[in-house]
């Protein structure tokens, strides 16, 4: 008996829809176009550099380094920084650092002002006894820890963050007015930080 070949054993080929004619001209032609785009985008910033406008000074400052500001005030603050470093790894004794501490400062604070960066009457943060020394004017805000602040709108203490004694405190969840030394909201019961 003859033997029939099936038709499904048959190239798979020919079942398939024949390619449309202009398929492989159509690839070509949106290949060629998105290569000539990149290229395009690619090479913009090169062929049209930006445009200087003199209404944007911060173009300038684009291309400098912070690390080239040789000004007196960078300088201490720097000279600030570096302390705080050497003293945080161990390099400096406390002694020195406190000696090194109030050198670099008051550069720091000639700097600030001779650059007009402090407005008189102002204060940079200065220690209670330095400012009494001074003969500066002090406010009665004052820490349960570290006393009377020199800063004249200061809510917190600047060195523990503790809310000064007259300042008023609020809730942050209901923002009801607390009591001086509250632990704990009157209203809702959440509890107060600092």
């Amino acid at each position: 008996m003859p033997v029939r070949k099936s038709s499904r054993g048959c190239n798979a080929s020919s079942t398939a829809s024949p390619a449309e004619p202009g398929s492989p001209m159509l690839e070509l032609i949106l290949g060629i176009l998105l290569a000539a785009g990149a290229t395009y985008f690619v090479l913009l910033p090169i062929l049209r550099p930006p445009v200087e406008s003199a209404s944007n000074p911060a173009v300038d400052d684009e291309g400098e380094d912070p690390a080239d500001d040789m000004s007196r005030q960078t300088v201490a603050l720097r000279a600030l920084k570096e302390i705080e470093f050497d003293r945080a790894t161990g390099k400096l004794s406390d002694s020195d650092y406190e000696q090194l501490k109030a050198k670099y400062t008051e550069q720091a604070l000639i700097a600030l002002r001779g650059a007009g960066a402090l407005t008189p009457g102002a204060s940079p943060g200065i220690h209670e006894p330095r400012a009494a020394a001074r003969g500066q004017k002090t406010t009665g805000l004052t820490c349960p820890e570290h006393g009377a602040r020199p800063e004249p709108d200061a809510v917190f203490c600047s060195e523990c963050g503790k809310r000064l004694g007259s300042a008023p405190g609020y809730c942050a969840r209901c923002g009801t007015a607390l009591e001086d030394d509250a632990r704990y909201c009157n209203r809702c019961g959440a509890r107060v930080a600092a």
